[in-house]
């Protein structure tokens, strides 16, 4: 059974290079996602997942991020432009860990 997780978080913009842009999960989603799954046995410890932002939805991978303590969603230009989303902007999200 797939559930999902709905929770509101900030936009922001990484300061590298790439400049990829980023929502934080709550640390309690984080902990729930890691006590659900066994570890991970692809590249970084990401998990698979569905998400939905407004009416953008796809699958991605989340990314454990030790100096948050949590995962780290990337959010694709496409959905940001989709979206009128912006680096700060308060955006709600629905994920779902895929197996």
């Amino acid at each position: 059974m797939v559930t999902a997780h709905a929770f509101e978080a900030e936009l922001w913009r990484y300061d590298g290079e790439a400049g990829w842009f980023f929502v934080s999960l709550p640390t309690e989603l984080a902990d729930a996602i890691r006590a659900e799954n066994r570890p991970p046995a692809n590249g970084f410890g990401s998990v698979r997942v569905s998400v939905q932002i407004g009416s953008s939805r796809w699958a991605t991978s989340v990314f454990p991020d030790r100096g948050r303590g949590t995962y780290l969603l990337p959010v694709k230009k496409s959905v940001r432009l989709a979206e009128g989303l912006d680096a700060g902007d308060t955006i709600s999200v629905e994920l779902s860990v895929l197996d």
